[in-house]
């Protein structure tokens, strides 16, 4: 396990045309959410052998749209570390966009991407899984 402040872990995810919600394939900001949670969960998995709770966030920034279509990278970073909390911070980035002007699959890779989503938050993890942790 490497609990480190600035440990990250990264995912990528296509976004699909299912999860599209409003007009112009537009998806929620919950989207972007959820899958802050799973990059949390996953880096909580390597610092700290458990999956962790959310506590909260404390800041939310939608910069840009997610719309189906898209490949998504969102990162979670360790910011500090305490005796059974950690503050992450998120990005999300869109890297590739679908293009339907150029075909119905058409699709380009941003350069640079897009800063779509930032934000901070507290996850939780038990005392069993924290054992060892620096303190708060």
């Amino acid at each position: 396990m490497t609990l480190e402040v600035g440990f990250s872990v990264t995912h990528r995810r296509y976004v699909p045309y299912s999860h599209a919600h409003y007009g112009g394939d537009l998806v929620d900001g919950a989207y972007g959410l959820a899958l802050f949670g799973d990059v949390a969960t996953d880096l909580a998995i390597h610092t700290d052998g458990d999956e962790s709770l959310l506590a909260g966030y404390s800041s939310v920034e939608f910069l840009a749209p997610i719309q189906a279509g898209d490949v998504v990278e969102v990162t979670a970073s360790v910011t500090r570390i305490g005796t059974r909390s950690r503050d992450l911070s998120f990005e999300a980035r869109v890297l590739c966009r679908a293009a339907p002007e150029r075909g119905p699959s058409a699709a380009d890779v941003l350069d640079p991407p897009i800063l779509a989503t930032k934000a901070s938050a507290t996850i939780v993890v038990p005392p069993k899984a924290a054992g060892g942790s620096a303190p708060a």
